[in-house]
Order: C-alpha cells, then structure tokens, then sequence
C-alpha cells in the first residue's frame, strides 16, 4: 500500500510525532469524540481501535442500561475513519505530520452500515477498524464493536471519499 516504495520512512521521531497528532485529533479536536469519552487504544496499521467507558449519558435503553445504536453507530464510523487516516499515513509515508494532516481534510463518510448484533451491555467498549481498501479517491472499511468480555455487539463497513 506504500505510494512510494523507494522513498524512505518518514523518521521515528516524526512517527512519534504524527501519532500523537492522530491522538490528539480524535480524542480531543473532534469535539463529539470527546464528548462520548473516546480513547485511542492502538494506531496499529492491521486494527486501529478507539475505547470508550459506558456512562449514564450513553443509555439509550433506559429499563435496561444499554448502549445507544447512535454511539454504536458513531464508535463504528469513527474508527473506521481512524483506519483510512492511518492506512493514509502509511500509503504515504515518506511525508511529514502536516503533509499528512493536509490529506485529511478531504475526508468525508459517504456510506455507512451498521449490524447490531447484541445489546450494548458492558463497562468498557473497544471499537476496531480494518481498512479494506484505499483508492484514489475512496476508501472502504469494516469495523467491530466489543464489550470487555469480548461479545461482538455490532459490525460495520463504511466508504469514505479520501480526495
């Protein structure tokens, strides 16, 4: 996937630097993220995945205590987003932060499907993403959402217009 296979690495330090930027942006910069309390928990190019504790303000189920399909919905589209930002990142690798910050400001969710599979019940929720393709101009991906105890609650897939 690396656009240009001869051109070196962009530097540890600048990695370094690009991730927290990623870091910062989701979990801080896209003000709804934080407001649902997003974490990222791994910018691993296979899986990147996003954490998030259930709290009272989350229920959409309120006899129950479950999880809203809208946090469902946004936990699975998100990551999926972080996926094509960090599958961006690595197709082109030799650019530094704001070359790659530049590229991310064409990106836009053009489709999304959401599976609820089980209740959104549980402490701790971890939300994965994969990147199953990155084109020219879309990129697609599928997510999963699961609880601490590892139940799948929901899968998706998305396409993203990324120029």
């Amino acid at each position: 996937m690396t656009a240009h296979p001869s051109a070196p690495r962009r530097s540890p330090p600048e990695q370094a630097r690009l991730e927290a930027a990623l870091r910062e942006m989701f979990e801080h910069r896209i003000s709804f993220h934080e407001i649902v309390g997003f974490k990222v928990a791994s910018l691993d190019p296979a899986a990147p995945q996003l954490t998030f504790n259930m709290r009272p303000d989350l229920v959409g189920h309120y006899l129950h205590g479950r999880l809203h399909g809208g946090v469902i919905s946004t936990a699975l589209d998100a990551v999926a987003g972080m996926a094509v930002m960090v599958g961006i990142a690595e197709k082109f690798n030799d650019e530094n932060t704001e070359q790659i910050a530049q590229r991310f400001g064409r990106l836009g969710t053009i489709d999304l499907r959401a599976d609820y599979l089980h209740p959104g019940v549980g402490q701790t929720f971890t939300a994965t993403g994969r990147l199953t393709r990155l084109g020219g101009r879309i990129a697609s991906a599928q997510m999963t959402l699961e609880n601490e105890a590892g139940l799948l609650i929901a899968t998706g897939s998305a396409a993203y217009v990324v120029s």
